[in-house]
Parts: structure tokens; sequence; C-alpha cells
């Protein structure tokens, strides 16, 4: 097992660990001279990393989704987690733990597909209990649906993502519709169930998360429509016009023509269905944010774009505790929003802190 994972680093701490490149920037300083900016990633998150110093050494010799050993600091910066790498070498496929690297839910997913086949033959409906039973009696639709992360960045993006939402968002639907008398539980649960399918294929996550050909090229709503089309070829006898409901429940979940709809939903179990999902991924991404951000100081996490605002970190503001005296700092100089060292290190000095660490070239 690797050491250092990101979830139990502390500020002020050394670092000596492997990580997945999840992002790669090389920038330049003031200077002209170039520096790496970087996010790095375990299976326990993702991190900020910058390297100031001998960056043309290295900056050619790994990739985006290379796994790279670092040795250097991580701190608080601006009150948010960040790497100073001074040493890094890219390491290969074979010296790495992959399970060290890629986040993945923390229930088994053999165990959440039998809930969610358990739902499905709960249902009264018989088409859309023999369109869902249809879809899951692929092997690669379920294999991949077990595996799928539910978004890139946003919420539930490890292994087993999707169908972890899917299965939150079932039981949501089965707590509300009995709530609204004309709720039909059985297509709600459907569309709860067909609504990201797509994503099977529009995610790629073999290795980091990222959008696949087809997913930059079609969506998930458009690859889930022909997902169900090939299924439902198969039933003939499936009635159309209930077709033209799951359809529309697919296409008009995320609510608005902004955020990435063809349609806004036109019937009470669409609106629903929006509604829960919206409501499932964003408290989901609220304990993300929460945890990510967890060592910054204040009563407020640093702000988050895809929720317009900051987030107050209610149990450290219900129970404060005392600040302790700040720490002196050596100046710094700051280029593009991010710290420069004022007297970096010499080659020696770092070889003496760290020992020796020789890149290594692809």
């Amino acid at each position: 097992m690797k050491a250092n994972f990101i979830r139990d680093l502390s500020p002020d701490q050394a670092v000596n660990s492997t990580f997945l490149v999840q992002q790669k920037e090389i920038r330049q300083k003031k200077s002209g001279e170039p520096y790496l900016s970087l996010v790095l990633g375990d299976r326990t998150g993702e991190l900020d990393a910058k390297m100031w110093d001998n960056v043309a050494e290295v900056m050619d010799t790994f990739d985006r989704e290379d796994f790279i050993k670092v040795k250097g600091v991580f701190a608080l910066f601006h009150n948010r987690p960040q790497l100073t790498i001074h040493k890094m070498a890219r390491v290969g496929d074979q010296d790495v733990e992959f399970g060290d690297y890629f986040p993945a839910s923390e229930r088994d997913p053999a165990e959440m597909m039998a809930e969610l086949r358990t739902i499905v033959a709960g249902m009264a409906d018989p088409h859309l209990r023999g369109l869902l039973e249809a879809v899951f009696a692929d092997p690669e639709i379920a294999r991949r649906f077990q595996t799928a992360p539910a978004a890139k960045t946003i919420h539930h993006a490890w292994l087993g993502g999707l169908l972890e939402h899917v299965l939150s968002l079932c039981t949501l639907c089965r707590h509300v519709a009995p709530h609204y008398k004309t709720i039909d539980v059985d297509l709600l649960l459907t569309g709860a169930i067909l609504h990201d399918i797509g994503k099977i294929h529009e995610l790629s996550y073999d290795r980091g998360f990222s959008y696949s050909t087809d997913g930059q090229l079609l969506g998930h709503m458009m690859i889930a429509l022909r997902l169900i089309g090939d299924k439902l070829a198969c039933l003939p006898d499936f009635p159309p016009r209930l077709r033209t409901l799951v359809e529309h429940l697919v296409i008009s979940h995320h609510g608005k023509l902004e955020f990435g709809s063809p349609k806004i939903p036109m019937f009470a179990e669409a609106v629903l269905l929006h509604y829960l999902d919206d409501m499932d991924s964003k408290m989901e991404h609220i304990r993300g944010v929460l945890d990510r951000d967890r060592l910054g100081g204040g009563d407020f996490t640093s702000y988050s774009p895809s929720l317009d605002r900051a987030l107050l970190r209610k149990d450290r503001y219900l129970n404060p505790s005392p600040e302790p005296p700040p720490k002196p700092t050596p100046a710094s100089q700051e280029s593009n929003g991010v710290r420069e060292p004022a007297k970096p290190a010499t080659i020696d000095q770092l070889e003496a802190k760290f020992g020796r660490l020789r890149p290594t070239a692809r």
C-alpha cells in the first residue's frame, strides 16, 4: 500500500509518495521560467500541486494519467491545501497498486446491483419491468453500470458512483412518491434508473475519469436513447406512448435548456425526477466540498463555482476551537495567483533533506 494518502495529509507535512496525475499544465513565472501546475490524485481525493524549480528537467518525462513519485511539502496556501514539489520521477504501472489511486464506492458493487435488481423485480408495471430486465440482462451494460462514476468531478465521481447515485435516487422516489397521490411510482423509478445510463459510455473510467469520444459528440442523454431503443426493439408489445414518456424522462431530467436538457420536464413524474436528481447530486456535492476543504481555516469553505457559494462549516461554527497564533512565514512573491518561494532551496540542500531521486524518461 502506498504512503501518504491525500486524505491523511496534515499542514507542514513532508510528503514522499506516489500519485496519479489528473491534470498537468506548464506555466510561466514572472521571470519567464516554467513551473508545473498539477492536480494529483489517489483513491482518497485530489490535491493541487506546484513545482517551481528544475522544471525543465522533468516536465517532458510524464503526462496526464501517469503515476509520479514526488518529494515535497504539504501546506495551506490562502486556506487551500497545496503540495509544493521539490523532486519527482515517473513511476511505471507495474510498480503501483491500481486500487490505491482510483476512488471507489465504499459499498460492494455486486451487493448494490442485487439491490437494484430487487427494486426492478418489485415493480408492478409489466412493460416497465420488462424493459429494465432487458437492459440489465445485457452483461456488458450490467458490468459497466456497476463500475461507472456518476460524473467526472461534481458528484458521485468514483467507481460505482453511478449505481450508488441511482440507488439513492430510488430511495428518494419511494419515500416521496406516495405523498403525491397521482404519481406513477413505477414510471418514476424507471426514470431514476435510466436517466443517467448513457454515462456508462459517455465517461471513460478505465484509468482517470474523462469523456469518451462518443461522450464528447453525443452526451449521455442521446447515448441513453440509443441504448433504450435497442432494448425496446426486442419488446414489440411495449406501448408506444409509454415509450415516449420514458424517453422524455431521460431527455428532460436536467430541468432546463441551459442545463443541457433538450426539453424541460412536462409531466409530474418528469418534474419530480428532475428535482430529486438535482437534490441528490447537490447534497453529495456539498458533502464532498466540506470533506475536501476540511483543512481550511475559518467558518466557511472556499467558493464552489458549481454551487455558486461558499459553504458554512456547521460543526466548526457550532463548536469553535481556539485559533492557534499564526506562524511566521518567509516573504513570498505571487505569480498568476499562486505562490513562488522567495528563496528557492539549492539542489544540494534538497538532496540533503529528501535524498536522491532521479527523473526517468518515458
